[in-house]
């Protein structure tokens, strides 16, 4: 059935209901948020039951997830009026262990979004002592494919300026690198030292622009031997510097990070960055959360001042997308 669907983009799932008459019940079909597949369903009495569930698996029931989320329900159309739940957390393993009761004052169409804001693994076979872990932090591949006695060797001739020769001034601070591995990771440096450009007599790079933590941790990439909390930390400040200095697959991993965790505080933040960098994948995913799934209604007074200083050009998109989504009721 068509309003069994649910849409998801980044974390958050959309079920759209044509129609649930008293006494009704309607199961989604599943949909894939993390490493796990999920149903949502309702229930109409007196109150408009839902629930959030896994599906049974191996992995639910041996790693069930850890869910933190929020769940609004809301009519269709621009005059919504969303019920919004508390936030949740718990462990999710059958459909009992998540009820939401909701009165019953949903008429004709209305949606249910799941916003996920985090998911953990439970420990394997609940074995005591073990932590949860969260699965978004640990996602991504931001080591080198070397070997770990090379990135060792890296991560000491950084931190210890082993036979470094280049200067970089930063903001609040000072560091020491190498030439080749910058020439080896970004045209720009290569070209600053293979010039004759000041860099290249004075073995100076003012980077005036990063702070010394953030720039560290672009050094950390560059030298294969980033963390991935450094990263999600200074991923903004490490977008820019991809995009000055030429650096593709650093702008990539900023990109496919800022597309996974779009909410509505950040997401006006995020389609100005995707349009000053040039994010096709990052602006789509931003146009689609304000209006392919509705969110710019949660948004009203920030909506209002971001049209007031965004580029003409990024307004126009805007425009041509709402009239790609816009339908009558």
């Amino acid at each position: 059935m068509a309003d069994s669907r649910v849409d998801t983009i980044s974390r958050l799932a959309q079920w759209r209901i044509d129609s649930l008459g008293p006494c009704n019940i309607k199961k989604s079909d599943p949909f894939k948020v993390g490493i796990w597949n999920w149903h949502l369903s309702v229930d109409k009495s007196r109150y408009l039951y839902i629930r959030l569930f896994p599906e049974p698996s191996k992995i639910s029931k041996e790693q069930p997830p850890i869910a933190r989320f929020i769940i609004r329900v809301s009519s269709v159309g621009p005059n919504r009026r969303p019920a919004i739940s508390p936030i949740n957390e718990r462990v999710l393993r059958t459909s009992e262990d998540f009820v939401w009761a909701v009165d019953s004052t949903f008429h004709g169409r209305f949606i249910v979004d799941v916003e996920f804001l985090d998911l953990k693994i439970c420990p394997v076979n609940g074995l005591k002592g073990g932590e949860p872990n969260s699965i978004w932090p640990m996602e991504g591949m931001m080591q080198s494919v070397s070997s770990q006695s090379t990135l060792q060797c890296l991560s000491r001739m950084l931190d210890e300026a082993i036979h470094a020769d280049v200067t970089i001034n930063t903001i609040d601070g000072t560091l020491r690198a190498h030439k080749a591995i910058l020439s080896a990771s970004s045209p720009v440096f290569k070209s600053m030292f293979h010039h004759n450009l000041k860099e290249k007599e004075s073995s100076i790079i003012y980077i005036e622009d990063m702070s010394l933590d953030a720039c560290m941790t672009m050094l950390r990439y560059l030298y294969g031997t980033i963390k991935e909390e450094d990263f999600w930390k200074h991923r903004v400040s490490l977008l820019g510097a991809a995009n000055k200095y030429d650096i593709a697959d650093l702008k990539d991993a900023c990109e496919e990070s800022l597309l996974e965790d779009i909410n509505s505080v950040n997401v006006l933040e995020r389609l100005q960055e995707a349009w000053l960098y040039k994010l096709h994948k990052l602006k789509k995913g931003c146009l689609a959360y304000l209006f392919d799934f509705g969110k710019v209604y949660d948004i009203g007074d920030e909506i209002n001042n971001f049209f007031r200083q965004a580029d003409r050009e990024l307004l126009v998109e805007m425009f041509q997308e709402v009239l790609t989504v816009w339908k009558p009721v």
